[in-house]
């Protein structure tokens, strides 16, 4: 079991640093953010999650399922409810903001607009953690190096979207007037849920080798409904905007390209 540990913890130290990277643009730019460097990043984003969502996590779920003899349909439909079902749950539990938001999601608090801010982001980060955790289970289940190119250009495509969606998420701390330094720590240290989740599910997926079709495509539903819910609606593609649709195509493309290509 250390082999997929080992390569979750890599893995994950890797998109943590992007996320960081990303942040430390709070340095280098005014405090006023200009709404079409949000809507390009995040739609990059949701183009990169959506393509990861299918051929690293959905189609693998369903191969996975029929190597153990087991229904695709099942695992793969059933993991993917349960995936948006966890993030909803996570959605009304915890109280947060969304970038570009005026209106606190989830139960009532007192807590601070930059708070909200943070929960937001961190909630956003949980399931890209678990989506390269859960890969790096099922490459070490399977052996052999295809399972773990796949899983490292996975990684590698949520290192490449935490760079501009770090930038997007940690600007607004700025805004809200918080220190440059602090807006950075706040915005980089959101990043740190992606290894403790990833972690996590490596270990129960390497205890649970069976449940590991459901795992993955858990954890496609969990990032599609931060794509939905979260990603789309901030990058404005409702207001028909053909930079945010062509950088959506972008991110899907490349991601598209390293899993084809790697995995």
């Amino acid at each position: 079991m250390s082999d997929p540990i080992l390569y979750a913890a890599a893995g994950t130290a890797f998109t943590f640093a992007m996320t960081a990277l990303g942040a430390a643009a709070v340095f280098f730019v005014g405090r006023e953010i200009k709404e079409s460097f949000t809507k390009l990043s995040l739609g990059f984003a949701a183009g990169i999650m959506i393509a990861a969502s299918v051929w690293s996590l959905l189609i693998p779920a369903m191969e996975g399922a029929q190597a153990l003899g087991q229904a695709p349909v099942l695992p793969a439909a059933g993991g993917f409810i349960l995936g948006v079902g966890f993030l909803i749950l996570l959605d009304s539990l915890l109280p947060h903001l969304h970038v570009g938001a005026t209106t606190p999601e989830g139960p009532r608090t007192t807590l601070k607009r930059d708070t909200l801010l943070f929960l937001a982001i961190t909630i956003h980060n949980i399931p890209e953690g678990m989506a390269v955790g859960v890969a790096c289970a099922a490459a070490g289940a399977a052996g052999g190096s295809d399972g773990l190119s796949a899983a490292m250009a996975l990684a590698l495509g949520m290192g490449i979207q935490n760079i501009p969606e770090g930038t997007a998420v940690t600007l607004p701390l700025l805004s809200a007037g918080k220190s440059r330094l602090k807006a950075f720590a706040m915005g980089a240290f959101s990043g740190i849920v992606e290894p403790a989740a990833a972690l996590l599910t490596v270990v129960f997926a390497s205890s649970f080798s069976p449940l590991l079709p459901w795992l993955l495509a858990f954890a496609a539903g969990a990032m599609l409904y931060v794509v939905v819910e979260e990603l789309i609606p901030e990058a404005h593609l409702g207001e028909h905007s053909n930079a945010g649709t062509l950088c959506v195509m972008a991110g899907f493309l490349l991601m598209m390209i390293l899993d084809t290509a790697l995995g």
